[in-house]
This record gives structure tokens, C-alpha cells and sequence, in this order.
């Protein structure tokens, strides 16, 4: 079964909260949805251009001198999108270079191994703190907890935390069980 470009709902997801311009998704999606979903420039525009072609979506009639487009979900995009949130989930194929140099890790030095275990720590130790920070602020920001989709915002961004602490707790794991191994290079 062939994969659908998940990139257009993201879009569309955005633009059902409010008219934005491609810069304006990008921040969103850096800003609020980037510890689970990332988006960059060259693939916001392409899927922009195709989405107002299938009438998804529209620039907005624009009269000032600004060059910058904003677009609006049209009832058709939002209706895509609404079809879209109750289809089942395509699970993703696990592709991850950690987990598949790791796996033939014996041929790499132990230190190098190490070394790449520690990035890890320390790089799930950062988006965890990140994390806790987001979660700080959203949960004292009122005007957010008013939102419906708060309790939704919140579920996501603690599955970002789980996630962290999973990944340090794992690479310390992994660290001790290679530390301990009696066949040490």
C-alpha cells in the first residue's frame, strides 16, 4: 500500500486554526507540532502550490504591497482534512541509523560507541527540557487552556516527554550493558 504525503494535512491542520502564509506554517510547525512533526521551506511551498490547485486551499485577495501569501482552507480542504483525521493510522516503517549502526556496533570502536550513545543522551536531555519548558508555559497560559484542542496540544507534547525520558533512560542503559560487556574491543 503506497504511503500518502502526510505533508498537506499538516497544512491544512494549520490553516483550519487561521489563515497563514508558508512562513507562518513553518513557524507554527517549529514553534508548536516540531518534537513530532517537521516540516522545511522546500516542501511547505510545492505542497502550498498543489493544494490551491486542488482548490484545498486559497491565497487571500491580497491588496497591499506585500508579497507574502495567505491562505485560507476552503470548506473542500477542510473536508479533506476532517476525512482525513478519522482514517486509520499509516504506521510508519521503523527506519533509524542509531538503532542500525548500533546493531553492528562489535565492528565499530567501543569508544565511537559510546560517544554516540552520549549524543543521544544529551540531545533527548535538550528536547526534554524543551518539553518541560513548552509544557510549563502552555498549562499557565489561560487563553490556551480555553481552547478545545488544549487537552489534544497537551496528550502530544506528553508524548514528546515520555518519548525523552525513554530515549535517555535507554542510552544510559545501553551505555552500562556495553560497559559491562566482557567481550570489550
Amino acid at each position: 500500500m503506497a504511503t500518502t504525503n502526510k505533508t498537506k494535512y499538516a497544512i491544512l491542520g494549520v490553516l483550519s486554526i487561521k489563515p497563514c502564509s508558508g512562513y507562518d506554517i513553518k513557524k507554527f510547525c517549529d514553534k508548536s507540532i516540531s518534537y513530532f512533526w517537521n516540516e522545511n521551506f522546500g516542501h511547505i511551498y510545492p505542497v502550498l502550490k498543489q493544494l490551491e490547485a486542488d482548490k484545498l486551499i486559497r491565497p487571500e485577495d491580497n491588496t497591499s504591497e506585500s508579497r507574502r501569501k495567505i491562505y485560507h482552507i476552503t470548506e473542500k480542504g477542510r473536508q479533506a482534512f476532517c476525512e482525513w483525521l478519522v482514517q486509520p493510522i499509516e504506521l510508519q516503517p521503523n527506519r533509524s541509523e542509531l538503532l542500525l549502526k548500533l546493531s553492528f556496533g562489535n565492528y565499530m570502536p567501543k569508544e565511537r560507541v559510546f560517544t554516540m550513545m552520549n549524543e543521544v543522551r544529551e540531545r533527548n536531555q535538550r528536547n526534554l527540557e524543551l518539553y518541560m519548558e513548552m509544557e510549563k508555559s502552555f498549562v499557565m497560559d489561560e487563553k490556551a487552556q480555553k481552547d478545545p484542542a488544549f487537552p489534544y496540544w497537551l496528550a502530544s507534547l506528553r508524548y514528546g516527554i515520555h518519548s525523552a525520558k525513554a530515549a535517555i533512560k535507554w542510552s544510559k542503559e545501553t551505555i552500562q550493558l556495553l560497559s559491562d560487556d566482557p567481550n570489550k574491543q
